[in-house]
């Protein structure tokens, strides 16, 4: 049997997380002095006591590992572990993501942005339209391009999207995604929409979608300073992006706001 002490020298824990852990249920002594109350362990816990410590360097929180430990197949260990993994994966490219952003947000002289004024046409597509969650936008998306991409033979350009003003204002808003053809076809969801004639700003964002707020932005900021406003849901077309090339810093997304010119301030 080992003391508490040896136990903490063998595992690197700590006598007080030891104890933290008999308290949760997680770790129990193989046996407690009645009269003392000192806590004794066996060698054989110290690889149990070894799986915690690395559970818990990966932030697993106490009730799984408690799962994990207690549950007798070790698919359904696996599966919890690799749970927790994706969580923390994305997370990791949240804080990837985010930290990307500051650094371009806090640039001393930030390059000028490139702006076209464009008008576009009058524009019949085929399109898939839906009012959609902020939050299930990629997931909408996703399963919107393939029905196009199912019955669109022959896209005549890129795809795009547009986006209602309440999906930024409220967090659900009207969502259109099309393809461009010159017979759109009926089929599911899948149904033939004119685009109105438009006047749009456009400035391509280049890469990742995961700081393209701050290109969104950059363009506000380039409307409001030529007396622009903004008229209409955003447009967005997609020239290049994950369904073409697995690299991210190819992928270029063109940003068309509808703009009418107002007075001068």
């Amino acid at each position: 049997m080992l003391a508490i002490g040896e136990f903490s020298r063998l595992t690197h824990l700590s006598v007080r997380t030891l104890r933290r852990y008999h308290d949760a249920g997680l770790l129990e002594p193989a046996t407690v002095d009645e009269v003392t109350g000192y806590r004794w362990y066996s060698a054989e816990q110290i690889p149990i006591a070894q799986v915690i410590h690395r559970l818990r360097d990966l932030d697993v929180p106490l009730p799984d590992v408690q799962r994990i430990l207690r549950s007798p197949d070790p698919r359904t260990r696996a599966g919890l572990v690799a749970d927790h993994l994706q969580r923390m994966e994305s997370e990791l490219d949240r804080t990837r993501a985010a930290v990307a952003s500051l650094r371009r947000l806090l640039r001393p002289e930030p390059p000028s942005l490139d702006v076209e004024l464009r008008a576009v046409p009058a524009t019949t597509v085929a399109a898939v339209a839906e009012d959609v969650d902020r939050d299930h936008v990629l997931a909408w998306y996703a399963g919107a391009m393939a029905e196009l991409d199912a019955v669109v033979d022959d896209p005549a350009g890129p795809p795009g999207g547009l986006y209602d003003n309440a999906l930024f204002e409220a967090g659900r808003g009207h969502l259109l995604v099309y393809r461009p053809t010159a017979e759109p076809p009926r089929s599911g969801r899948v149904h033939p929409v004119t685009l109105p004639a438009v006047e749009l700003a456009v400035t391509t964002h280049v890469g990742e979608h995961d700081d393209i707020d701050v290109t969104y932005g950059e363009l506000g900021t380039w409307v409001v300073g030529n007396a622009l406003a903004v008229a209409g849901p955003v447009r967005e077309t997609y020239l290049v992006g994950p369904r073409d090339t697995p690299d991210p810093p190819a992928w270029r997304t063109e940003i068309g706001w509808p703009v009418f010119r107002v007075a001068p301030r």
